[in-house]
């Protein structure tokens, strides 16, 4: 009979899930919130040490380690702009580790998954990841950052590429400009938001006029770039903040073309 120590089983749970949820985040291009997937993870070595305590094993069926899967999705990724896609490389990627164990056992016979195999093939597959992934076009030197913004007693959050070569500026104040995509930021505006569905700059800021609560808020810059150039609507937020930190000259700029896999906006 096999002997189960319940301070191992959950350090090991505790390590895999953690970095289930590392990679999930990586993939998605998430801005990380760590203590978040430590929370999910810790809910999940408790889950795998609960399902051996005598009176408890019937957690073991199929729809009790769905419950549990999807509790830690929700506590890792619940807030996100791609929570239910987040959710789903979370479930698949356990999924593929579960999988890829098995066949291991088939092949190999019973594998004691401890600790310290834990650790080497998480960093070898988190490595591969990062690779992989720091390796794909446009992703160079670029990393992505939580855009926090304020407006009218409204908010919203969304994922923003950071790009070295963004040199966007107000050439009346000279202030540098956060590029969002206009869908990102709809419940900024409130009943205004059918503004945000019309294509051409100039005639967004000309039907702005008739909200009251936009008095102001919204003008064009010019802007220039390899596709040629052209302007681009832009308003001063009440507040801005990126990864948590306050950003109190930046503008907003609104385009279509700011989104893209993983992110929302370019700063």
């Amino acid at each position: 009979m096999e002997i189960i120590y319940a301070d191992s089983l959950f350090l090991s749970n505790l390590m895999a899930d953690y970095l289930l949820c590392l990679c999930s985040a990586r993939i998605c291009a998430l801005p990380l919130r760590r203590l978040r997937y430590f929370m999910a993870a810790l809910l999940g070595a408790a889950y795998s040490v609960l399902v051996f305590v005598p009176g408890f094993a019937f957690l073991g069926a199929a729809l009790w380690k769905a419950v549990f899967g999807g509790l830690m999705a929700l506590i890792a990724f619940a807030g996100e702009r791609r929570a239910p896609a987040c959710a789903g490389v979370f479930l698949a990627l356990s999924a593929a580790l579960g999988g890829a164990l098995w066949a291991l056992e088939l092949n190999f016979g019973y594998i004691r998954l401890d600790l310290r195999l834990l650790t080497l093939y998480f960093l070898l597959a988190y490595g591969a990841l990062r690779l992989i992934f720091s390796a794909a076009p446009g992703a160079a030197g670029r990393s992505v950052k939580l855009l926090e913004i304020h407006m009218s007693c409204r908010s919203c959050r969304l994922c923003a590429m950071e790009d070295s070569g963004n040199c966007l500026t107000d050439p009346l104040s000279g202030a540098p400009v956060a590029v969002v995509c206009p869908q990102a930021v709809r419940e900024l505006f409130g009943s205004a938001a059918p503004l945000l569905d019309i294509s051409d700059p100039v005639e967004l800021i000309s039907s702005a006029a008739a909200f009251p609560e936009l008095a102001g808020r919204l003008r064009l810059i010019p802007f220039s770039a390899l596709g040629g150039g052209g302007l681009l609507p832009v308003f001063k937020p009440d507040r801005l903040l990126i990864d948590g930190r306050e950003d109190r000259d930046r503008l907003v700029a609104l385009s279509p073309k700011a989104a893209g896999p993983g992110f929302d906006g370019i700063v």
